[in-house]
């Protein structure tokens, strides 16, 4: 009977160290990665910007990467278009109301594989207004180990319009384009 036990005992810890292996939480590495941006300003031209300061946490699922998860925040105090006048303003209650909310937030909801093409669906929340947004995604790479530390990393693309945020209201297209286009570059770290 203690044989017995002792067999079931070791049975249930290695499939529960087997199921735990097939689940891995990687941290975003604020120095590896950012969110760039692109809009139309007076219907002519194309202002691109980024953001850093980008972290959160990647719950991987190496056996079905549709149970996998992404959440994620991006510093607003950190928006940047390479013209210190236009970042001052970006920074306003006009825009990013940096003040109120210095961040901007992700949070995923599910993803799909259709044919091998990734599609992450989340909540992100931009000056308080919480939208669904569709990310195609690129990766996750294969992990590589580097002086002891696992890192991967994957890219998002997707546009979103301004208007479903009342995002800089005071600023209609053509002036400044409705809708933004984005790129999020991430390196994650596993942990």
């Amino acid at each position: 009977m203690k044989r017995l036990i002792l067999t079931l005992t070791l049975a249930g810890t290695l499939l529960s160290v087997h199921a735990y292996a097939q689940t891995s939480t990687w941290a975003i590495d604020p120095a590896h990665s950012s969110v760039n941006f692109e809009i139309v300003h007076m219907g002519v031209s194309h202002v691109h910007g980024a953001f850093g300061n980008v972290k959160g946490t990647v719950t991987l699922n190496e056996k079905d990467i549709t149970k996998s998860s992404v959440a994620a925040t991006i510093d607003t105090t950190t928006v940047s278009t390479g013209v210190a006048q236009r970042d001052t303003h970006l920074k306003t209650d006009a825009f990013f109301n940096i003040a109120k909310y210095p961040v901007m937030t992700f949070q995923s909801t599910s993803l799909t594989n259709s044919g091998g093409k990734l599609r992450l669906i989340g909540d992100l929340t931009i000056d308080g207004v919480t939208k669904s947004v569709t990310l195609d995604l690129d990766g996750p790479t294969p992990p590589q180990t580097m002086q002891g530390k696992t890192i991967s990393g994957f890219s998002a693309s997707g546009t979103i319009k301004r208007s479903d945020y009342g995002f800089g209201a005071k600023f209609p297209p053509p002036l400044i384009g409705d809708e933004v286009k984005f790129t999020v570059d991430v390196e994650i770290d596993k942990q």
